[in-house]
Formats: structure tokens, sequence, C-alpha cells
């Protein structure tokens, strides 16, 4: 009995690593925006949406899907930073493990993105 405990906790960290959270959330930095970005951690892949009203009825969400530059990248760890200058529509691509950032914002109805830069 003793060896299948032993056994089964080998597999909890395993599993707690599946079960963690792939995608992280951040506001667009404009005081008058309510869009809201998200990244795939791993891929660095970047969208994003936003509420809008709707005449007559409940608003609706609007997404933006992954354009130029917004799709996934290297396999990294990446994250959002959002400025702190109140009209700033865009957030930054930052890539903790390599330094670089890009600056992500919605243009034409997807999600666009500078190139990579350190």
């Amino acid at each position: 009995m003793g060896r299948a405990l032993g056994a089964g906790l080998f597999v909890l960290p395993a599993f707690g690593a599946a079960l963690a959270a792939p995608f992280e959330f951040a506001p667009a930095p404009q005081t008058d925006l309510n869009r809201v970005y998200r990244i795939d951690k791993a891929t660095g892949e970047v969208g994003a949406c936003q509420f809008q009203l709707k005449e007559g009825g409940v608003g609706v969400t609007v997404c933006f899907p992954a354009g130029e530059g917004a799709g996934p990248q290297a396999p990294s760890d990446y994250v959002l930073v959002p400025s702190r200058h109140e009209r700033e529509g865009g957030i930054f691509r930052a890539n903790v493990r390599t330094g670089e950032l890009s600056v992500c914002y919605v243009f034409d109805d997807k999600v666009v993105c500078t190139p990579m830069a350190k």
C-alpha cells in the first residue's frame, strides 16, 4: 500500500502543471477603452476583446483575432505589460526569457504586433 501511495504522489505535480493557466489577461491602459488583451503564455499569441453597445438591446462582446505579428512566436514565457499612458490603446508583449518586447494593438479588426526587439 505504501508503494501505491508513493507512486501517486509523483503524478500530482505533473497533473498540477497540466492545470496551469495557459493564458494571461490585461486591460488596455486607455482609460476610456473597455478592451482586454489575452496572451497565450507559451506561444505569445495575442488577441483582444471588448464590450460594444448594441442598439435597443444587450451589448455584445467583440473579439479581435491575432493578425500580423500577433500570431504564435517561438516557444517561451510571455506576459502582457500595460503602460501607464492613459491614452494608449495598445499593450506590450514581453518575452521574459529573452527580454524582448513588442507592442500590440487593434488595427483593422485584428490584433497586430510590432516585431520583437531588445
